[in-house]
């Protein structure tokens, strides 16, 4: 189940972003910490969002790609509650969070594909819950592989794969490596 986000709010975002951005590898977008002040859209590349916990773990709460919003809820928060870093070389559009909300309030189709959007996340990340659920490696893969038809991402994009599954990237590669044989 990935989510692809409708054209009313792609072009919309468009019209609305005054120039794109693009960080390299690894680069920071945003801190935790930091006041909201731009709704960003990956135009190419990916951006992960990112939280230490306690014992120090880093979670993966979001690998937007081309085509979604990176941490679209802060559109309703002062401040961020992650750090967002590009997983790739990656463009963004933006639009000022003013702007976007003034243009949500005068445009009923974009405020509904903005509300479809935001159900679609949802969606996904109550998946995401009930993967995490799962005791197996095998069990995590399997529930992620039925909600994308089956599809493993490419091969550079594994390690990803094991951080969304919340597994080790070699435990991961010892499940691919055993669906092989």
């Amino acid at each position: 189940m990935i989510a692809i986000m409708s054209r009313c709010l792609a072009e919309r975002f468009a019209q609305l972003s005054p120039r794109p951005i693009a960080l390299a590898a690894g680069e920071t977008l945003f801190r935790c910490g930091d006041r909201v002040a731009r709704v960003f859209l990956v135009t190419d590349g990916a951006v992960r969002l990112e939280r230490a916990t306690h014992a120090g773990v880093r979670l993966i709460l979001q690998r937007a790609v081309a085509g979604e919003i990176v941490a679209e809820a802060s559109c309703f928060a002062a401040r961020y509650h992650c750090d967002a870093v590009a997983a790739s070389s990656s463009r963004l559009a933006y639009v000022p969070l003013k702007r976007f909300r003034q243009a949500c309030a005068l445009d009923p189709a974009l405020l509904s594909a903005f509300a479809q959007h935001l159900a679609a996340q949802v969606q996904e990340a109550r998946a995401r819950a009930e993967i995490l659920a799962l005791k197996t490696v095998a069990s995590r893969l399997d529930a992620w592989l039925s909600l994308r038809d089956g599809a493993l991402p490419q091969k550079g994009q594994w390690r990803d794969l094991a951080d969304a599954l919340a597994v080790t990237p070699e435990a991961l590669y010892r499940e691919l490596a055993s669906r092989r044989r």
